[in-house]
C-alpha cells in the first residue's frame, strides 16, 4: 500500500478483494494472489504493479466479483475503508458480492471464507439473501452461472447455523 501510495497523482480507489481480504481482517494467513479492483483505473499504478509483484514475490490480478456475478446495487457503499496512502484510497470491496462470489463458485476455500465473514458478523444472512434476489434478475447475463443451483447454494449458507 505504501508503494502504490506513493505512485498516485491522482484521487483513485484500490479495493481488495478475495484472498486479500481473508488475510487483511485475519482469518488465513497467506494467500496466492492479491485480486484488486482501480477506480478509476490509473496507468501509473498499472505500471507499479510488475515492479511490486516482483518485489514482493507475489500474483496480483485484477478482477473483482463483478467479473463473476452481477455487480451488486450500493456495492460501493457497502465497502470497508482500510486506508489512505497519499491519492490512492484502499477499501475491501463489497463483503456481500465477495461472499456472493464465492458462494458461487464453491471451492472449499470460499465456504470457509464465507463462514468467515459470517462468524464475524461482517456479514448477515438475511441481507445475504436479499441482495442475492437483487442480482438474481441478472443471473442470465452469466452463462456460466445455472440460477437455480445459485439459489439453493445461497440458501443453504443463510439457513446453517454458524
Amino acid at each position: 500500500m505504501r508503494a502504490l501510495g506513493r505512485v498516485g497523482r491522482r484521487a483513485v480507489k484500490l479495493y481488495f478483494t478475495g484472498g486479500a481480504t481473508a488475510v487483511l481482517y485475519g482469518w488465513r494467513a497467506t494467500t496466492i494472489d492479491v485480486d484488486v479492483l482501480l477506480r478509476p483505473e490509473d496507468d501509473e499504478i498499472l505500471r507499479a504493479i510488475p515492479a511490486l509483484k516482483e518485489s514482493l514475490e507475489i500474483n496480483v490480478e485484477l478482477a473483482c466479483p463483478a467479473d463473476f456475478i452481477p455487480e451488486l446495487p450500493g456495492w460501493e457503499g457497502r465497502s470497508p475503508f482500510l486506508d489512505q496512502r497519499g491519492n490512492l484510497t484502499f477499501q475491501h470491496y463489497d463483503l456481500y458480492a465477495q461472499a456472493l462470489a464465492k458462494i458461487e463458485r464453491g471451492h472449499c476455500q470460499d465456504v470457509e471464507d464465507v463462514d468467515q465473514m459470517l462468524r464475524r458478523g461482517l456479514i448477515e444472512r438475511g441481507e445475504l439473501l436479499r441482495l442475492f434476489g437483487e442480482i438474481e434478475p441478472w443471473l442470465h447475463r452469466y452463462p456460466s452461472i445455472d440460477p437455480p443451483t445459485f439459489r439453493h447454494a445461497v440458501e443453504r449458507v443463510v439457513q446453517e447455523p454458524t
